[in-house]
């Protein structure tokens, strides 16, 4: 069976779910994609045949990304991030992984600091903002250069898909991304964190990158050598298989990191 496609309205959010069946006998945790600020599945989707033959995979659209209605209001990180939370409750599913790109790391922090158990772990590809490069500017250039070194159809890719999320609400949603503080709000997380990057990546580079690993109470950082920020796309396996091994079980699951937060956090 291909995957199935489905809308669902949160608070009068509209998301688009790509879903594609577990595996018969897998019992891997689930993973969402979440895609970054202008994008849609279509960057993701490389990735998500891989993870699909070992498990179920969604891949979610946001709101007013993909073609999908754009939100009323100039919504920010937490407020999607929660919503998103309340997608991904709807998939019955007990353990779930979010596999974050970009500003889709932020979405997933938020989501997976939402109540509820269902999150295991955060898995954070090219993760932004750089505190020390956090303006528009400076995330305009980064991004230049990344298109120097990436292939002329994921470039093809982003663009398009820039396009049809429309400059206003991409530049409403960039300030939000440019505004979060990224590393802070990693020091919240409950849950264990791969931070997975490519070794040429201009805009997640690799001191930042280590900075969210420690930053994390439980964490790890992969480098997928000579790929640049679009590693997902242009080395899926190489990424699926880091996503699938870090998250086998062999980390403190959920509920142990949880009880071990809240202890410290009652010190």
């Amino acid at each position: 069976m291909g995957p199935q496609r489905r809308r669902l309205v949160i608070d009068g959010l509209a998301f688009e779910m790509i879903d594609s069946p577990r595996p018969s006998g897998s019992a891997a945790p689930a993973m969402v994609l979440v895609h970054g600020v202008g994008m849609s599945h279509r960057y993701l989707s490389r990735l998500h045949r891989r993870l699909g033959a070992s498990t179920r995979v969604v891949s979610v659209n946001l709101p007013g990304f993909a073609g999908l209605p754009r939100p009323s209001d100039d919504i920010d990180v937490t407020k999607m991030g929660r919503a998103l939370a309340r997608v991904v409750a709807t998939l019955g599913e007990d353990r779930v992984v979010l596999v974050g790109h970009s500003m889709g790391v932020q979405w997933s922090i938020e989501a997976a600091l939402a109540p509820g158990e269902a999150v295991a772990a955060v898995v954070a590809i090219g993760p932004v903002c750089d505190e020390r490069h956090r303006t528009l500017p400076s995330q305009a250039t980064g991004l230049a250069v990344d298109t120097l070194g990436e292939t002329p159809l994921i470039n093809t890719i982003v663009f398009t898909d820039y396009l049809r999320c429309g400059i206003r609400w991409y530049l409403r949603q960039v300030r939000r991304m440019v505004a979060y503080p990224t590393e802070k709000r990693m020091r919240s997380l409950g849950v264990p964190v791969l931070v997975v990057r490519g070794e040429r990546d201009p805009i997640a580079g690799r001191d930042w990158c280590r900075r969210l690993r420690d930053a994390a109470r439980v964490s790890r950082l992969v480098e997928i050598p000579r790929q640049h920020h679009v590693v997902q796309h242009s080395a899926p396996h190489a990424v699926a298989d880091a996503i699938l091994f870090h998250t086998a079980g062999d980390w403190p699951d959920a509920a142990a990191v949880h009880a071990r937060t809240a202890a410290r956090n009652a010190s």
